[in-house]
């Protein structure tokens, strides 16, 4: 039996989306991550924002183009705020964000598969996504995913651990929600680290909060023997202002002080950063202090997207920036996260880093390095390994480099 298990959204959605393909593989079915003819199809959506939750919606339809005929179970974000959205198109089950494992227990019913809830997940490529915890308690007001997610909860510490030894992959990436608030019974993120410490597989980091940057949790990081110097230290405002009416708990001057921080452990750190503009209470003034933000941060690569309203949140009912406003500051952010980014490649041309191979990609080997430059590489060297090499010049969306043979 054929199925497919086609996933939207964040990584979080898919580490749950290969735990689900991990079992339809022990139950014996031949397993696909994109749409093609299949006799079950599985959906994970997203609602992150609009556009993600319309790409849901349609992708019944796209999977019904393959086969008419198969049953279509849908999992969730987009599921979690608007179910009848799903079940009025006729598809066989739908779950949230909070219980996908019941898809196993509908497709057991239907095909008398068996199932034994939700195994670790298969793992495709040469970094692996291990989520540790699930939901936030954050409640920024745009943000409607802790109303889909629900509040925080940890994975024990002992079960993390079981499965990043049976991973075989070279690269680990802690991931989740808000893995800042990890929590198992007083043990939080920087404990997780000292207990990965002796970890020989490199060990990266998903987004975190300010309020996880202290010296305690940066030496902890530092002690680990392969340690991905990459911190995706959400800013989303450079305005202490529109931080405020973000609901985000820090202002500029303190985020500024976790960079500098950040810098004083790892001088080669690459910080990573989301920036949302045409958020409602934002002016010009505000855009411009995210914009000098980028600079100041010195940060290596920006996600910026524009302000979505989301039905459920305090920002909804705030008045919403013209879309030409938000379009245009859109393109003034983009420009220069662009800049920024070619200005941190620049900064390690000539140097030695270490990387590791993961694709073949137009006669070239790509990974990443640690501190996350895309790395093009002569082709023909062993996917999964890792391997000093000597960045010569900036290429593509990262830096082209010669393999360092000792």
């Amino acid at each position: 039996m054929k199925a497919v298990v086609f996933t939207l959204g964040c990584k979080v959605n898919e580490v749950e989306s290969a735990s689900v393909v991990a079992a339809l593989e022990n139950a014996g079915m031949e397993v696909y991550d994109k749409l093609c003819e299949a006799d079950i199809y599985v959906l994970n959506t997203c609602a992150v924002t609009r556009e993600a939750e319309r790409k849901s919606r349609q992708l019944v339809a796209r999977a019904r183009k393959f086969n008419p005929s198969a049953p279509i179970y849908v999992c969730g974000c987009a599921c979690e705020k608007d179910k009848n959205s799903f079940l009025n198109k006729g598809v066989k089950f739908v779950c949230g964000a909070r219980d996908k494992e019941k898809i196993l227990s509908a497709i057991s019913a239907d095909f008398s598969c068996p199932f034994d809830g939700l195994p670790y997940p298969r793992q495709l490529k040469t970094r692996a996504f291990v989520k540790i915890q699930d939901g936030c308690n954050n409640f920024c007001s745009y943000c409607v995913i802790p109303y889909l997610r629900g509040r925080e909860r940890s994975r024990p510490v002992s079960d993390i651990l079981r499965e990043i030894s049976a991973v075989d992959c070279p690269e680990i990436v802690l991931n989740g929600i808000n893995i800042s608030s990890y929590n198992d019974d007083g043990r939080g993120l920087k404990d997780l680290l000292a207990a990965l410490a002796d970890e020989d597989k490199r060990i990266r980091l998903g987004s975190l909060e300010c309020s996880v940057i202290t010296e305690e949790f940066l030496a902890a990081a530092r002690r680990l023997k392969n340690f991905a110097p990459q911190f995706h230290l959400s800013l989303q405002s450079g305005s202490t202002a529109v931080l405020k009416a973000m609901n985000r708990r820090y202002t500029r001057e303190q985020y500024l002080g976790k960079c500098d921080l950040i810098y004083s452990y790892f001088p080669s750190a690459a910080i990573t950063t989301d920036i949302i503009c045409g958020f409602p209470s934002e002016t010009e003034e505000d855009f411009g202090q995210s914009l000098s933000m980028i600079e100041e941060a010195g940060f290596a690569r920006v996600h910026a997207f524009s302000f979505s309203p989301r039905e459920g949140t305090a920002a909804f009912a705030m008045k919403n920036l013209p879309e030409d406003v938000k379009s245009s500051r859109l393109k003034r952010l983009l420009a220069a996260a662009d800049r920024a980014e070619k200005k941190y490649i620049s900064a390690f041309l000539g140097k030695t880093l270490s990387f590791i191979a993961e694709e073949e990609k137009d006669g070239h080997t790509v990974g990443y390095t640690g501190n996350y430059i895309k790395i093009y590489a002569p082709a023909a060297i062993e996917k999964g390994v890792g391997y000093n090499v000597k960045l010569t010049e900036a290429y593509a969306d990262g830096a082209l480099a010669e393999i360092i043979r000792s």
